[in-house]
This record gives structure tokens, C-alpha cells and sequence, in this order.
């Protein structure tokens, strides 16, 4: 049996001069360069960190002329990409030596720096994908182009064409034949040609600047579709709308006309009723916006038809709450959000902006596991002693680059949830013993603040939902410890569980301070333990995302006043003995 050991020979010996140091700095750059390179992570972490302590040693220029040597070539994707962080002259010559295939261009290229990317465009032997992913991009060659022909100058002298050379500067003006001898500096001879030749070849230089100017324009111009200038409406066709509209927030007066919207949809919408007056007016109809609006109750779920403008014409779903002056109580009108209905058919744009939003917290994550990384390496002291001191300190800042990495997991869940891309139907939980259990764990943290989550009593038969058991338990957790976490000393919370149909509703009472709140969604309260941690951003965030995995379920998460309501789909076999069940069942 064959090891390589290679790399850790050279790290085991250290670089105490500067030649020392530029020669380790090869023997990294061809270890690191190579498709294979071994499989200890923690051996290759102190590789790549010590290629970057050598690289703040050595200066640029030396670097870019070690990349730059003709007999050396590399194949990793992860040098590429490292050596492309550095100055402008050591990426140049790192991706100049780059010797990938084309998916191993097409997943560099997204990650480079902006101005690394256009160093690619010196190269002429890149596949044509990479070639195609740098013009989608916009990474374009930045000199002017040659004009397709240039403008012939036709001399007096003679019938003979001559092309003259664009680069090549003008000659001075001869002088007139009428200026005064005694104005000239003496001993400087003035070379002089025919006025009409030094005009043409003037105005052909001019004449092909500007044919490459022009042609750099038309190479460059932008599509039709992203013109955003005004036009005067002049019989000509009216093109789709520049961009697609799917929701706004709105303000509107007591008789339901809209008096407030978003920037980008005021004009469009400000004057236009919530409610179809016209559908109310009309006898033996009813519509429930305008019922709703006459009595001045919330709006669920209304559907809105609006005209006018194109980006805002047909469908659309209506949630508004009444707005009343504090004092007297007054009704002031509605503020609420209008939404398109779901459509099926633009599902996989949605899928697309989900997969965009995964690589830009792919973006994210990595330096991030860089600082993890380092801090880990002081930490567990594998370059040498360190002093307790700073071992605390990295131990640290592990702990929070781990909290970090938790929250964009969170960010990417509650994004693939809402797009559609992952759902959490299937499987099979009770969720009795699941609440049973959680409220357990809560309720020891809590106990030494005499709070807690109170139950009436404990249901003898179990309640299976349509959910699998680990999302379950994540879900259950996330939506008690936000609550558990928001209550303040001596403060308990009810709960309550009972069936419906073929429908599981857990009622759970929200704590004082997400009370005060306007919106239990979109609350900023802070934990007021240590001990219970249900996520990064804050409570507000918590519940979106609870509410996320629960429609992603088949169910939904509402606030009902000072309580939240929790409904979950029954499976079959749960759902056959609710019918036999006339009252609730209560934890």
C-alpha cells in the first residue's frame, strides 16, 4: 500500500528566509495545483493557510512571476479560485495558467471576483460554455473595435487610392502663403503638403473613430425590452411591461379608495376602489370584499380584479386589516398587500430564483467556514502552543461562525419553502407525544424563572399527522421555543389541542411582549433566556418560517388576537377516529 506524503513534508518544515519561503511556495502552488492532493481536511487546511501566510511574505510581483513560469500548469478548481483573491497581477497570471475543462470553468466563474473575470477574456483557448457564461455575465473586451471598412481618401495629385492609417497622427497645418516671414522661429523649417490632401486624411481619422465608436455602441447596446426611457405613444405597439408585478403594499381612505402603494405602483393604483363598488351596486350579487369594507371587518383572502395599466391588470388577492383611531375609535380605512393568485406555470422561475438565492448564500458560507476554519486550527493548537487566553477568543468566534451558518440554513429553508422548491407532506407523527415531549424540555429550562407552557390535561389516544417525524420536531420546537424564549419571570403561557375534520389545531397563548406587538410575524422581540435559542433573526423570523414549513405541510400557522393557531393535515387513520370525536381534546 502507497500513501502520499508529500504535503506533509513540506509543511513540516518552516520557511525561516525568503528564499526559503518562495521555495515552499512552489512546492505548495504544485501540490495544491493537482486534481488529487490527498484526503486529510485538517492537513489541507493548514496547506492552503499556509500558502496564504507565505503569499503575504513574498511580494506580488515575485508571486505573479513564480504563477507565470511556462512549464507550470495547474489543474484545481480551488487554486484558481484562491490565487484569484490576490492582486490584480497574480490573478492575471493564475487564471492565464488555469488548465480546467469546462464544468470546472463553468462553477469558477460565478465564484471569481468581478474584476478577475475579465482577465479571462485575454485567453482564446476557453470552451465555448465559459465563453458563453462571461457574455451572460457581461464581461465584455473593452477595446473598440475595427471598423468593418475605412473611409478611402482620394488624393488631388493623382487617380491613386490611398487607405490611410487611422493610428497614425495628423501632420501640422501648412501655413498660409499670405502670413508674415517675420513670425516664424528661425531654424525651424515647416514641412508642408497640399491643403486638400491634409483635409481628407483628417477627416478619415475622424471619419473611422467614430465608425469604431459607433460599432462599439452597436456590439454593446442593450435589448430593446430593458429600455427604460419614455416614449410618446405614436401608433406603435405596446410592448409587454418591463418588469412583472406580484405584490404591493397598500394604504387606503374609509370609503376603501387606495391613497397610498409602494413607489413602483403608486401611479398605477392610487385613486382605484379595494372593493368592486360596481359588483356591490348590482342586484342579486354579492361580494364578499364589499361586504367586508361596508362593515369594516378584516379581509382574508378577497378577490380583486384591477384595470388600467398592464403590469397591474387582472387578478389579484386582497389581506387588509381595518385601521381605528386610538381615540374614539374611529375608522380610518385599510392596510393590507395585494398579491397574484399562484400559478402553477411560473413555478419553475420560482425554482430558478431559489437556486439563485442558494448560490448567493453558497457566497456567503464560505469565508464564513474560512473564519470557523482558522479559529478551530488556534483552537485545537495545531500550529503550536497558544495561550489560553486567545484560545478562548477563537473558541469564540467558532461558536458564533457556527450560529451564522445556522441562520443561513434557516435563510435557504424558509426560501425553498416559499418558492415551492421542498415540502414537508408524507410521513407520520404523533403529535400529541411530540408536544408532550417538547414542553418537557422547555419547562425544565424554564422552571428556575417560574415560567413555563401550561396544559389543561394530557389526551389518552394519540393524533397522527400527515408529517415527517424530524420536520415535525423541528417545527414544534422552533414555534415553542420562540414563544417559550419571549416570556418574561413568572410568566406562563396555555396551550390547547383539539380536532377538526380531517384537521389538527394546536392553540398556543403568545407572551406579553409579542402581544404588544402589531404583528407576531414581523416582531423584533429579543430572548430573554440564554438557555432557548430558536434561531438567529429574531422571533418574528422564527414564526415566518414555522408558518412556511407548516403550509409546506399541508397546514398553516395564523394569529388569532393573543393566540396562535397551529393546524396540521390528519392522516387517514387519525382522521377515521376523529370522526367518532365530539369534543376537543385538550393537553
Amino acid at each position: 500500500m502507497f500513501f502520499d506524503d508529500r504535503l506533509a513534508t513540506v509543511l513540516r518544515h518552516r520557511a525561516t528566509s525568503e528564499r526559503g519561503a518562495r521555495t515552499q511556495f512552489r512546492q505548495l502552488l504544485d501540490l495544491l495545483g493537482g486534481r488529487s492532493y490527498g484526503r486529510d481536511s485538517s492537513l489541507l487546511a493548514a496547506a492552503w493557510l499556509r500558502l496564504g501566510a507565505l503569499g503575504e511574505q513574498i511580494p506580488a510581483k515575485d508571486r505573479a512571476r513564480i504563477v507565470r513560469e511556462p512549464s507550470w500548469r495547474f489543474r484545481s478548481v480551488q487554486l484558481a479560485a484562491h490565487l484569484a483573491e490576490d492582486e490584480p497581477e497574480v490573478a492575471s497570471a493564475a487564471l492565464a495558467r488555469a488548465d480546467l475543462d469546462e464544468d470546472e470553468w463553468l462553477s469558477l466563474i460565478p465564484r471569481l471576483p468581478i474584476r478577475a473575470r475579465g482577465f479571462l477574456r485575454n485567453r482564446s483557448d476557453l470552451p465555448e460554455g465559459a465563453s458563453r457564461l462571461l457574455d451572460q455575465l457581461g464581461i465584455h473586451d473593452r477595446g473598440l473595435p475595427n471598423p468593418e471598412s475605412r473611409t478611402p481618401a482620394k488624393s488631388d495629385e493623382s487617380d491613386e487610392i490611398v487607405e490611410l492609417d487611422v493610428e497614425a497622427p495628423p501632420l501640422p497645418e501648412p501655413e498660409p502663403e499670405h502670413s508674415n516671414k517675420s513670425d516664424r522661429m528661425p531654424g525651424s523649417p515647416i514641412p508642408r503638403r497640399p491643403a486638400a490632401q491634409a483635409g481628407a486624411d483628417e477627416k478619415s481619422i475622424i471619419a473611422a473613430t467614430i465608425e469604431r465608436i459607433a460599432q462599439f455602441r452597436r456590439d454593446h447596446a442593450p435589448e430593446p425590452a430593458s429600455d427604460l426611457s419614455p416614449r410618446l405613444p405614436l401608433d406603435e405597439q405596446t410592448s409587454r411591461p418591463r418588469y412583472e408585478i406580484t405584490s404591493f403594499a397598500f394604504e387606503s381612505d374609509a370609503q376603501g379608495r387606495i391613497i397610498w402603494a409602494e413607489p413602483g405602483v403608486a401611479p398605477m393604483v392610487i385613486g382605484q376602489r379595494i372593493a368592486d363598488r360596481r359588483r356591490a351596486e348590482t342586484a342579486g350579487s354579492f361580494d364578499p370584499m364589499a361586504s367586508a369594507v361596508g362593515q369594516q371587518q378584516p379581509i382574508e383572502h378577497g378577490l380583486r380584479v384591477l384595470e388600467g395599466a398592464a403590469a397591474i391588470r387582472g387578478r389579484w388577492i386582497v389581506d387588509a386589516h381595518p385601521r381605528f383611531s386610538r381615540s374614539g375609535g374611529r375608522f380610518h380605512g385599510y392596510v393590507g398587500r395585494f398579491r397574484r393568485p399562484f400559478d402553477r406555470s411560473k413555478a419553475i422561475g420560482a425554482k430558478s430564483e431559489a437556486d439563485r438565492l442558494r448560490q448567493l448564500l453558497h457566497e456567503l458560507r464560505t469565508p464564513v467556514n474560512a473564519v470557523q476554519g482558522f479559529a478551530e486550527l488556534i483552537h485545537q493548537q495545531l500550529y503550536g502552543p497558544v495561550p489560553n487566553a486567545y484560545r478562548a477568543l477563537a473558541a469564540t468566534i467558532a461558536g458564533d461562525a457556527a450560529n451564522i451558518l445556522a441562520g443561513l440554513d434557516e435563510l435557504e429553508r424558509l426560501a425553498k419553502l416559499e418558492s415551492g422548491a421542498i415540502s414537508l407532506g408524507g410521513g407520520k407523527t404523533d403529535l400529541v407525544s411530540l408536544l408532550r415531549r417538547t414542553s418537557e424540555q422547555l419547562n425544565h429550562v424554564l422552571a428556575p424563572r417560574m415560567a413555563g407552557i401550561e396544559f389543561a390535561q394530557t389526551p389518552q389516544r394519540s393524533m397522527w399527522v400527515e408529517v415527517d417525524p424530524d420536520e415535525a420536531e423541528a417545527m414544534i420546537w422552533r414555534l415553542l421555543a420562540t414563544l417559550a424564549g419571549a416570556t418574561v419571570v413568572g410568566e406562563a403561557i396555555t396551550a390547547e389541542l383539539e380536532l377538526e375534520n380531517d384537521r389538527a389545531k394546536f392553540w398556543c397563548q403568545l407572551p406579553a411582549q409579542l402581544i404588544a406587538e402589531d404583528d407576531a410575524f414581523e416582531a423584533e422581540v429579543s430572548r430573554q433566556t440564554s438557555e432557548i435559542s430558536s434561531g438567529l433573526f429574531g422571533a418574528g423570523f422564527s414564526l415566518r418560517l414555522t408558518r412556511a414549513e407548516a403550509k409546506g405541510a399541508g397546514g398553516d400557522l395564523i394569529q388569532d388576537e393573543d393566540r396562535l393557531l397551529l393546524t396540521l393535515p390528519l392522516t387517514a387513520v387519525t382522521g377515521a377516529s376523529a370522526d367518532d370525536a365530539s369534543d376537543a381534546v385538550s393537553v
